[in-house]
This record gives C-alpha cells, structure tokens and sequence, in this order.
C-alpha cells in the first residue's frame, strides 16, 4: 500500500502582491503613453517645420517668375496681391500660388484646430490658414520673416496687421507649440524660436530683421 502523500499547497498571490503588480503596471502605462504623446507632439512640431519650408519654396519659386517680388509686393493687376493687404485677406497671399503649392492641407499646422479648405478656390479662407505672412520680406534682408505661426502675441494690430518694432515685448501663446513657434525667412531657413531664453527667442529674431517695424499678417 502506497502512504499517502499530502497534496502540494497552490502558490498564490496575496492581495498585497496583485495592488502591487497592478500598481507597477499602472506606472508603465503611464510612462509610455506619455512617451507616445511626446512623440507625437514633436512629430507634429517637425510636420508643421516642413509645411513652412514648403510655403517657403512656394514664395521663391513664385517671386522668380514675377520680377523678383512676392505677390505681397506686387499689384493684383500684374498678378500679386498687394491691394488684398487692406482688406486682411490673408489667404490671398496664398491662393495665388495655389501651383507652387500644390495642397490646400500644407497651409494648417498640424496641431492647430483650424481646418484645411477643399481646395485653392471659393472654400479658402482666413480659417483655414495656419501661417502668417510678413509682408515686408525681401532677399536683400535675408532675416526678414516670410511666414510663421499665427500665435505671435505682442506689438499693435492694425487691421489684420501685426506691427512690431524692436522694443516691442512679444512672444509665442500656448495655442499651437506651448510657448513656442516657427518662422520662415527670406534666405530660405525655418527655425522654432522660444518666447523667453537668453538665445533665439522671438524678440531677438525681431531684432536681426534689420527693419524698424515688422509687418506681419495674422489670418
């Protein structure tokens, strides 16, 4: 006859050990979605960096086959937009080089709420606009800013126009890249710049234009 064998006690977790498994498990959730959305948010910066660099390309593409201006500088009767800039029609500036531009979709900032048109005709608008224009640019001033955010905040708005001076405090609100913001300029380059730091903040950038005032285009 065999002797009898106890049955093996089951291992099992106490209810301290699953809180903690549970906790840990929290933790790593949260660490990797913060991670993703971190991600996220400078895949969105570097997307909204290229839409400029486009736009960009757009202007100069369009400004050598119209005698060396931008449309912004030249009459709409030869082409430009020039006379659209009382009215505060921001989006003309763009639909004229709907070609060069290709999409509507490349004039909205991926982290903006603001939403693409349809195309280049009727159903563009101010809204569907991400991107201001500096309407003072020029290839002989290489730091003069060409586009950027809309989200600049500071100097004196006039009638759609932002007019910042040198002594100007302004900034980036948190609207779009949380106190931080882009700008294309005249010798091609995009840059973020910051609303506050000892190097490359927004004034500063004001300041290397080499224009007393700056006249920008908010949409």
């Amino acid at each position: 006859m065999k002797p009898h064998v106890a049955p093996r006690p089951t291992a099992a977790l106490t209810l301290v050990e699953v809180l903690v498994v549970i906790a840990v498990l929290a933790v790593l959730a949260v660490l990797i979605v913060s991670k993703l959305a971190s991600a996220m948010k400078n895949a969105k910066r570097i997307t909204c960096v290229n839409h400029l660099a486009q736009i960009n390309l757009a202007f100069r593409l369009w400004e050598g086959d119209h005698t060396n201006l931008y449309p912004m500088n030249l009459s709409t009767n030869l082409g430009g937009t020039l006379e659209e800039i009382k009215r505060g029609n921001v989006f003309r500036h763009f639909q004229v080089m709907s070609n060069e531009l290709s999409t509507p979709w490349i004039l909205v900032c991926p982290v903006d709420v603001r939403q693409s048109a349809v195309d280049f005709g009727s159903t563009l608008g101010n809204s569907n606009i991400s991107y201001l224009v500096g309407l003072d640019a020029e290839d002989a001033k290489p730091q003069t800013i060409l586009a950027g955010d809309r989200n600049i905040v500071g100097g004196m708005m006039k009638n759609g126009i932002l007019e910042i001076t040198r002594d100007d405090s302004v900034g980036w609100s948190s609207e779009l890249h949380g106190g931080n913001g882009n700008l294309a300029f005249a010798d091609g380059s995009v840059q973020q710049t910051k609303s506050r730091g000892t190097s490359w903040n927004l004034r500063e950038v004001i300041g290397h234009t080499g224009l007393t005032t700056n006249r920008l285009a908010i949409p």
